[in-house]
């Protein structure tokens, strides 16, 4: 899927169009049929007027102060890597594509994280199931949100179709951790 994406700015006191353009999703050969559009983000507070440039964000997961916004597609029930994956290659390749999400995986619980962000989800196609560390799920359906507070989880897409969720991620504070 290709996402349209329309940026605004600032010429002076004058607001323009910076960008129109499509962007293309983010593939990975450890899961395949999903798709990570990295819309927009950035590492601090944004200050205006500005020019409409992407701020920076060299890690998937925002640090404290740094905010993420993009798509997620979750492929259907049954779809998986190949047997004959190099896992060490797939890693190697979601590190270089999706800086720093591999290091929030919990190799032996597959898809289970939890990040210092607090999530807001909203299904624009499809079902997903969120799991939580007890083993507790919520199915959520297009429409539906989810407010992920900083906690351990995973997703899964049991149906048959794709599933399409926006996401809007803001880094924070965990206790103890300063």
């Amino acid at each position: 899927m290709k996402v349209r994406r329309v940026v605004t700015g600032h010429e002076g006191d004058k607001a323009v169009f910076a960008s129109d353009q499509e962007v293309e999703p983010v593939t990975l050969a450890l899961a395949p049929g999903v798709e990570f559009h990295r819309l927009w983000g950035g590492d601090q507070v944004p200050a205006f007027p500005d020019g409409g440039a992407p701020p920076g964000q060299p890690t998937y997961f925002p640090p404290v102060g740094g905010f993420r916004f993009g798509f997620f597609t979750l492929a259907p029930s049954g779809t998986g890597p190949p047997a004959d994956l190099d896992v060490g290659a797939a890693l190697a390749e979601m590190e270089e594509k999706l800086p720093g999400m591999a290091g929030h995986m919990e190799p032996a619980e597959p898809g289970m994280h939890t990040t210092d962000t607090i999530d807001f989800e909203v299904v624009l196609s499809g079902e997903v199931v969120l799991e939580l560390d007890d083993g507790a799920e919520r199915a959520v359906r297009t429409g539906e949100t989810v407010v992920q507070n900083g906690t351990r989880h995973r997703w899964h897409n049991r149906g048959p179709e794709p599933a399409v969720l926006a996401v809007f991620m803001v880094g924070a504070h965990r206790r103890g951790s300063t």
